[in-house]
């Protein structure tokens, strides 16, 4: 069907309607995302894929038993906290999971089982909405720029870039060596390897690679081994940009500079 005919076919649709109903038809076709398939371009699907992907070969909480230290802080969290991976989960997955009892968002105040009050979630990753708002409206043109993502863990900035922007390289320093297996996966499969290169190593041995950056994304890298205070002073940059997603909400601070220097930070604890 044609794009006049759809139209028709739609707005004799919508004349059949109960007046009454209307507006909350209306409303529903305003807000829904029902249509997210048939809006999405395939640099969204690809990602939803390898979202999928990794979800097949990583634990509910997207935690390794590698991960000692990290499991080890949020164990020790004031109130009852869960990883939750805002690339691999959204909002709508996450519903469905507490409806199949998979999952929830509350626990008991009293005893610590998860029924009455909101439970913490904390993420690592960005989801696909933050990523393409990143690199579609945060930073500048990347054509020709070499990209470090400190920390890549599942590699969702590695693979953000690779679709939503022009980089010339796109780095990825994980310590975690099962992480970095799970992300030369993903590149080899979807075939990143001209562009994306994971590196195992700590991120302390690489200065002549960062030295080489034009853009560094930091998404909560240190948050498991610095207090607040500490995490604050050591990411004020002196010059470059600095970009901060605090329960979601982004704001933006440029100061001038010869080099564009990024770095991202992020924290969706709840």
């Amino acid at each position: 069907m044609e794009f006049r005919s759809a139209r028709r076919a739609i707005l004799r649709l919508l004349r059949t309607v109960t007046p009454a109903d209307l507006p909350a038809l209306l409303e529903w076709m305003r807000t829904t995302r029902d249509f997210d398939e048939f809006t999405q371009d395939n640099n969204d699907i690809m990602l939803k894929n390898i979202a999928e992907d990794l979800r097949n070969c990583l634990p509910l909480e997207t935690m390794l038993s590698s991960e000692h230290v990290a499991l080890q802080k949020i164990q020790q969290q004031p109130e009852p906290t869960v990883h939750v991976d805002a690339f691999l989960y959204d909002e709508d997955f996450i519903d469905s999971l507490c409806e199949e009892g998979k999952m929830s968002r509350n626990y008991c105040m009293v005893c610590g089982s998860h029924q009455t009050a909101p439970l913490g979630f904390i993420s690592h990753s960005f989801s696909l909405m933050e990523l393409k708002f990143i690199y579609h409206h945060v930073l500048p043109d990347l054509s020709g720029k070499v990209l470090v993502d400190v920390g890549s863990r599942l590699g969702t900035v590695l693979y953000g870039g690779y679709l939503y922007s022009s980089a010339l390289q796109l780095y990825g320093v994980e310590l975690n060596g099962d992480f970095c297996q799970l992300q030369e996966m993903v590149i080899k499969k979807y075939q990143f390897t001209d562009r994306i290169k994971v590196l195992h190593a700590d991120i302390c041995t690489q200065g002549s690679l960062l030295q080489n950056a034009d853009v560094i994304i930091m998404n909560n890298v240190f948050e498991y081994f610095l207090d607040e205070a500490e995490q604050a002073r050591q990411t004020f940059c002196p010059s470059g940009f600095l970009v901060f997603n605090m329960l979601q909400s982004l704001g933006i601070y440029q100061s001038k500079c010869k080099k564009t220097r990024i770095v991202i930070s992020n924290s969706t604890k709840s």
